[in-house]
């Protein structure tokens, strides 16, 4: 089992990052690739564009190259933006599905044919959210395009199975990272309040459990689908939102 190896995108910081840290500690080789090369404990780091179809690529060959197999694809980079529909800049709609809905596409176009000689089985967990089974507003971008990952897992899951890959989507709520910091300001502007209040009243008003997740939280469900046990979570959400859902 310390042989097997995985690429965890968007890994310099937050969830990514949290990942890395606890594949390694659990043994495996791990590619951490972010828009600038990371600096991580234990794995290797790659700078890579994963808007484009050349940095997915890349990161795939290089895994290949460094580890001579792929047995986890864990696609996680991504952005938020905050604006109402009609204000939603064109650009940003092409960036946000580029990197959240297109890359996580590449990465198992890819990697397919080494997650299907994975030994113990191939597996593809992408970072998703709660966003991909309910909405907020002013998240066009974001939200179309977590809807569209677990639209991608259902149909991994179905093309994978008889060649041993699961494929499941991870959908937290809102977890402390630099992501979420960063909408605070975002969120203020949009919905006309102080910074003060955007906590309170509308980044946990979604969860039941007034608390935001730690990065660490994400890892540990993530570490658990690597297991023989987690073969049975495939072609659906793991939800872990802190009641968000539940509604």
């Amino acid at each position: 089992m310390s042989e097997r190896a995985a690429i965890v995108t968007g890994s310099a910081s937050g969830i990514g990052r949290a990942v890395v840290d606890r594949l390694v500690a659990d043994g495996w080789q791990v590619l951490g690739v972010d828009l600038e090369e990371p600096d991580l404990k234990g794995a290797e780091g790659l700078g890579a564009d994963l808007t484009t179809r050349e940095g997915n690529k890349a990161a795939v060959d290089i895994a290949l190259q460094h580890f001579g197999r792929i047995d986890l694809v864990v696609p996680n980079a991504g952005f938020q933006y905050v604006a109402p529909v009609e204000e939603f800049p064109e650009e940003r709609w092409d960036a946000l599905l580029a990197i959240l809905l297109t890359s996580p596409f590449l990465l198992a176009k890819y990697s397919w044919e080494a997650l299907r000689a994975a030994p113990e089985g191939g597996r593809f967990i992408p970072v998703a959210s709660a966003h991909a089974l309910a909405a907020s507003p002013y998240k066009a971008g974001y939200v179309s395009a977590k809807h569209g990952v677990l639209g991608l897992v259902k149909t991994l899951a179905l093309e994978g199975a008889t060649d041993g890959i699961t494929a499941a989507a991870v959908c937290p709520g809102y977890v402390r990272t630099p992501l979420v910091e960063k909408q605070i300001a975002d969120q203020a502007k949009a919905h006309g309040i102080s910074e003060d209040r955007v906590i309170e009243e509308v980044i946990l008003t979604p969860h039941a459990r007034k608390d935001l997740i730690e990065p660490s939280d994400v890892a540990d469900v993530v570490a658990f689908l690597t297991t023989p046990a987690g073969r049975t979570f495939t072609g659906a959400p793991v939800t872990m939102d802190m009641g968000w859902t539940a509604r």
